[in-house]
């Protein structure tokens, strides 16, 4: 058998499957890498990207602090394909970087050695509805929001939500365990995986758990994917589990006059409401998001804002949220706040809190993303704030996070006349004493965007050295060449 079979493997292929039909249609790629022109003749009809401006796009997340440098960009279409491509790379040791919506914040999804990577937004169709379990079959190329529209769609929902919403998708939501802005009623991703298809490292395909409530049948592959940043296998396809809507809520905007109100609101509003979020950010976000485009809706100056969603079925429900707003306006807990009175304006209150990431965006802002225990988040908030203010005397912080679940979203940007690698190598002098802040106080180093690249030199400041070794010895055994996403979660592969 010619070598380029063996590498292909048995999987049959066509040029027209996923829609790209039209032979010519894309512009035929530069093949000087004789790799790529082995992939390419394997798969004719994979979709190979090797443009300046594609590697530069794909090859990048949010975090913007390398270079792109991606041996290529394959657009898989399909299962097939993507075995086929790891076959492929298994035998010509070529690293892979798998791609979602490239909206990580850890350096996840950087390619910037050569690695080829594998971009899943053509696989993007919803597969399959089951009434009766009441789950959703989706590619791992499916923006949430189409999730989102989709399960409505059949009156439930998917309740997994945040801001990048629009952008970000299933595949990388389930390879960070993204939580978002209604962990507190809901939980995190992994809360709503019922099953999943993965491609190991190795090239092998696995059906995890096949969408089953009750399986105590060994080991759960399945969770062990939820959160591996790619460093296991990548998801091709993802069975979801839906939920009732909620009931009928409400949205209240709440100006706080300290840092202590936080938790004191929190602890009463949540004993006395069915809370489905509670969000908080500073005025120092605020400003950026009013310049951004936001409409102002509390006036006056106030150091903390809180936005909060609860359930308002009935007049009872109502009647007491304006009861425990008046209370922690009566001791002092609560300045100001407003109720939104249609949708129009609950759209505009979450506006505050949903657009500070994107209104922060043009400067290019050093981020840490932390986690502590509900229990820890004051003694572990004054700590914060006292450490930051010592070691960034001239940058702005600006804060906001969910309080409600204890994650914390830490942006700091660069002051100006600073050069960009003195303001990484101070932010990253910090991020050592935060994470020993964090180590102290039992937290998290990442609570949402994975270890990536941005925060793998404090792994051990979370996990320990013996916990260490058997990550990475169930690596070696999805992924026993280093072919998925080197580099990223350990220092040294």
């Amino acid at each position: 058998m010619p070598e380029s079979e063996t590498i292909c493997g048995t999987a049959t292929l066509d040029a027209a499957r996923g829609g790209w039909q039209a032979v010519g249609m894309i512009p035929e790629p530069s093949m000087s890498d004789p790799r790529l022109t082995e992939l390419s003749g394997c798969l004719p009809g994979l979709r190979l990207l090797t443009a300046s401006a594609d590697l530069e796009h794909y090859g990048r997340d949010w975090t913007r602090r390398w270079t792109p440098a991606p041996l290529a960009v394959a657009l898989p279409a399909s299962t097939e394909e993507v075995l086929a491509i790891m076959r492929w790379a298994n035998e010509r040791r070529v690293a892979i970087v798998p791609s979602g919506g490239r909206t990580g914040l850890s350096g996840g999804a950087v390619a910037a050695n050569g690695e080829l990577v594998l971009s899943l937004e053509r696989m993007n169709r919803v597969l399959g509805f089951d009434a009766v379990d009441r789950t959703l079959s989706v590619q791992p190329g499916v923006i949430l929001q189409h999730v989102h529209e989709a399960a409505h769609g059949h009156g439930l929902v998917y309740p997994v939500d945040f801001a990048a919403r629009g952008s970000c998708s299933i595949g990388g939501n389930i390879a960070t365990n993204a939580g978002g802005i209604r962990v507190i009623r809901y939980g995190n991703t992994r809360e709503w995986i019922a099953g999943l298809k993965v491609v190991t490292g190795h090239g092998e395909l696995l059906e995890l758990n096949r969408g089953l409530i009750k399986n105590s049948s060994g080991y759960d592959f399945r969770q062990l994917m939820v959160g591996s940043e790619g460093t296991l296998g990548i998801v091709v396809e993802a069975t979801l589990r839906l939920t009732d809507p909620p009931p009928p809520s409400q949205v209240m905007l709440l100006a706080l006059p300290d840092m202590d109100a936080l938790m004191q609101v929190f602890a009463l509003f949540r004993t006395r409401l069915p809370l489905q979020a509670f969000e908080f950010f500073t005025d120092h976000a605020l400003r950026h998001v009013l310049a951004h485009g936001a409409q102002r809706a509390i006036a006056g100056d106030h150091p903390y804002y809180v936005v909060t969603e609860f359930d308002a079925a009935d007049e009872r429900q109502q009647e007491a949220a304006l009861a425990a707003f008046e209370q922690a306006l009566e001791r002092g807990w609560v300045s100001d706040g407003v109720i939104a009175q249609s949708e129009a304006q609950a759209a505009a209150l979450w506006r505050l809190r949903e657009g500070i990431t994107e209104s922060l965006a043009p400067w290019r802002p050093y981020k840490n993303d932390v986690s502590v225990r509900i229990s820890a988040v004051p003694a572990f908030l004054h700590e914060m704030q006292a450490l930051l203010a010592r070691e960034y005397p001239r940058a702005e912080v600006v804060w906001f996070g969910h309080i409600g679940d204890g994650n914390l979203h830490i942006n700091v940007l660069r002051p100006d006349g600073l050069a960009e690698d003195a303001f990484i190598a101070q932010c990253e002098h910090v991020t050592a004493l935060l994470a020993a802040t964090l180590q102290r106080h039992g937290g998290s180093i990442s609570a949402e965007h994975g270890i990536g690249l941005v925060k793998r030199a404090y792994l051990d400041s979370t996990r320990s050295a013996a916990e260490i070794a058997l990550m990475r010895g169930v690596r070696k055994v999805f992924d026993p060449n280093g072919i998925l996403n080197p580099g990223k979660l350990f220092a040294d592969g």
